[in-house]
């Protein structure tokens, strides 16, 4: 039987001490929100300072174009467009609030990142990876996050989850069900690329159950968790 947690979680041998930036992907429907808001509720409960952010957002700016791109009565955006803004908000994002945060000593723990575009503008929307790397390049500038918590969900489980939240879908989740298959493919090919910062977890048990894995994961590989 699978548990919820796929692949092994080596630990890091280093002792040097200093804040990690963790970020949660996975499809739509697979809890990447909610993971998010109970580890970092965990963590601050232990008297940590976390910074807690989510893409496209955490900043003005990144809310500013979340608000047009997962618009649904946006329907004419071109594909291409859609990749630069998310780019936009991940620079602004990096820029604002990531690097000064982690600069200052504190963890970062964001719900998605650089791998979102990938899934879902390289994979889900068809444009490719080389488009995608060098979108996220200009970016990033090479910023990688420590760990990336990867949710795995079945296509059925996810669209009754999104179903029992009773929100209208963004545009991203009108997109229909072939995208959705296409970034679930993805986000399981993106989290087997790179086995010491990349962590494939099975979403489907129980909420708690899952938050303690990603827990355990996290804590066997960093010795300071959330530090390094």
């Amino acid at each position: 039987q699978i548990g919820p947690y796929l692949t092994p979680c080596r630990p890091f041998r280093k002792s040097m001490k200093s804040p990690l930036f963790v970020v949660f992907e996975g499809p739509d429907g697979s809890g990447t929100s909610t993971q998010c808001q109970i580890l970092c509720d965990r963590l601050r409960a232990e008297g940590h300072e976390i910074v807690q952010t989510r893409e496209p957002g955490g900043t003005e700016a990144g809310e500013r174009i979340r608000s047009l791109v997962l618009d649904p009565g946006l329907k004419a955006l071109d594909d291409v467009a859609e990749l630069l803004l998310y780019g936009a908000s991940r620079r602004q994002h990096l820029q604002e609030l990531i690097e000064p945060a982690l600069a200052s000593g504190k963890p970062v723990i964001s719900d998605r990142y650089a791998a979102s575009s990938f899934a879902y503008q390289g994979a889900g929307r068809g444009l490719g990876p080389e488009l995608v790397s060098a979108v996220n390049e200009v970016a990033t500038r090479g910023r990688e996050a420590d760990a990336t918590i990867f949710l795995d969900l079945s296509l059925e489980q996810a669209r009754r989850r999104r179903g029992h939240r009773g929100e209208d879908g963004d545009r991203i989740e009108a997109a229909g069900e072939a995208l959705q298959k296409r970034v679930g493919l993805a986000y399981r090919q993106l989290a087997g690329k790179d086995p010491d910062r990349c962590f494939l977890f099975n979403a489907s048990p129980g909420v708690q159950e899952v938050a303690a894995s990603i827990e355990r994961c996290l804590r066997g590989r960093f010795r300071n968790f959330p530090y390094r």
